[in-house]
């Protein structure tokens, strides 16, 4: 027998309860605010957007929050996920670190959002909700939302940023088989949309813009609700069964990772890996140095201010104090769009305000570098977003390798990029390049920032 590369669970091991970063924190995150008075939001401000139960996991306090027995019937269709040793990665880089990754290509839409796509459906479905707008970026949550609605009988519709709308036809397919409708952003079918079009005739979109044209959808309609991938407290609790099952199969492994990387653009995934972790360390356990990557030409927790603001572009979300870059801030159209949000989970801001995570950014040509070497020694093509996770366990290797150092590395691979080719053949056709914020745009949008009374 060869060295262990499997690590996994039976089905029987599946988490019960999600775990709630909240409960565990030395200081509570500042309170969501109504826009309107400036007071903290409270269960009737958001029930024109949410069901109820996933508006209270917004807003809990508990430490776990057990998992309704027909999410976990869905889960056990591809969780727990498996736990890979990359060992072949290890020798490639000549590194006595030891590198593990946790797999969510697994899943039947190819990443980790539809941990929370299920949920969200679920509790939608069972208030009776019929129809869920949201918005997508590189569609890996357009794609899972689509799924999940699919399997509890709701209308999906996909408000897709248009640049990858156009990059990712295979991912706007893939929601179509699924049942779902899905639109370029910004699109004509709302005023947000059209207010943007009149001043930007080419806009290649953002998520902001793409969450306006949601909420807008479903704030005008009694029979639909909003459903977010991705930054909101309850989003990021969904995403904790990653990091459970993660600590049970490192014990597996005999290990406990001394660095956690995850890469971010509105931080579900990388919550959804580190969060547990975290919660242990809080609690008094073994301390872990946590790495959140992002990229450079959309740098929130590198670049913005901490501060509140909206959740979207036409302004028609709650204040959230977030790590930001100015809410009408549009990024270049890189590849990597599930990143491309102008804003950090409030969580994940208020835990780098705490010192409890450290961030990085990293340029695209030098990320998509690191998917291939990670590709052609493991075996498994990371997706766009991934590749900046990857980029940074290389670093970290390679820190180790000049150290000396054998410490124990372990990242969220949240995706395969096998619908993301077309960014794979303009890599490899040198036609990407490493796209840079406009800093005058950004100057302007901090500058809007909107005023909050401290």
């Amino acid at each position: 027998m060869g060295e262990t590369v499997k690590y996994t669970l039976d089905e029987s091991r599946l988490p019960e309860a999600w775990y709630n970063v909240a409960a565990d924190l030395p200081e509570p995150p500042a309170p969501v605010l109504h826009p309107g008075t400036g007071k903290p939001v409270g269960p009737d401000d958001l029930a024109p957007l949410f069901p109820m139960e996933v508006i209270l996991q917004e807003v809990s306090t508990e430490q776990r929050i057990p998992i309704p027995d027909e999410v976990r019937d869905v889960y056990r269709q591809w969780r727990p996920t498996p736990l890979y040793r990359a060992r072949r990665l290890e020798a490639d880089l000549g590194t006595p670190a030891r590198i593990f990754y946790k797999y969510e290509g697994v899943s039947p839409t190819g990443s980790h959002k539809p941990n929370t796509a299920v949920a969200q459906a679920f509790y939608n479905a069972r208030e009776g909700v019929k129809r869920i707008a949201t918005e997508t970026g590189a569609g890996q949550w357009g794609s899972s939302l689509a799924f999940a609605g699919s399997l509890f009988g709701l209308e999906i519709d996909v408000y897709m940023v248009r640049v990858s709308y156009d990059q990712k036809p295979y991912r706007r397919a893939l929601m179509e088989a699924f049942g779902a409708r899905c639109v370029p952003s910004p699109s004509e079918e709302t005023a947000s949309g059209r207010a943007i079009l009149a001043e930007h005739p080419d806009s290649t979109g953002s998520l902001g813009i793409a969450i306006s044209e949601a909420v807008e959808q479903a704030a005008q309609r009694d029979d639909t609700k909003y459903a977010l991938g991705s930054v909101l407290n309850h989003v990021l609790l969904h995403q904790t069964v990653i990091g459970e099952e993660a600590i049970a199969q490192m014990d597996l492994a005999e290990a406990y990772p001394d660095v956690l990387i995850g890469c971010t653009g509105g931080g579900s995934n990388f919550s959804g890996l580190v969060f547990p972790f975290v919660g242990q360390k809080l609690r008094g356990g073994s301390d872990v140095r946590v790495i959140a990557v992002e990229p450079a030409a959309c740098p929130s927790l590198t670049r913005g201010e901490f501060a509140y603001d909206f959740g979207d572009t036409g302004h028609l979300t709650p204040l959230v104090k977030m790590h930001t870059l100015g809410s009408t801030f549009v990024p270049p159209g890189f590849h990597a769009g599930g990143l491309r949000y102008h804003g950090m989970a409030p969580l994940v801001s208020h835990l780098h305000e705490l010192g409890l995570i450290e961030a990085r950014a990293y340029h695209q040509i030098s990320v998509f570098e690191a998917g291939v070497r990670f590709a052609r020694a493991e075996g498994i093509l990371p997706a766009p977003e991934a590749n900046h996770a990857v980029k940074a366990v290389i670093d970290e290797a390679l820190r180790c390798k000049e150290e000396g150092s054998a410490e124990t590395i372990l990242f969220n691979l949240c995706g395969h990029g096998h619908f993301d080719m077309q960014a794979y053949i303009d890599y490899f056709a040198g036609k990407l390049e490493d796209r840079a914020y406009d800093e005058g745009d950004l100057a302007l949008a901090l500058a809007g920032l909107p005023p909050v009374a401290v």
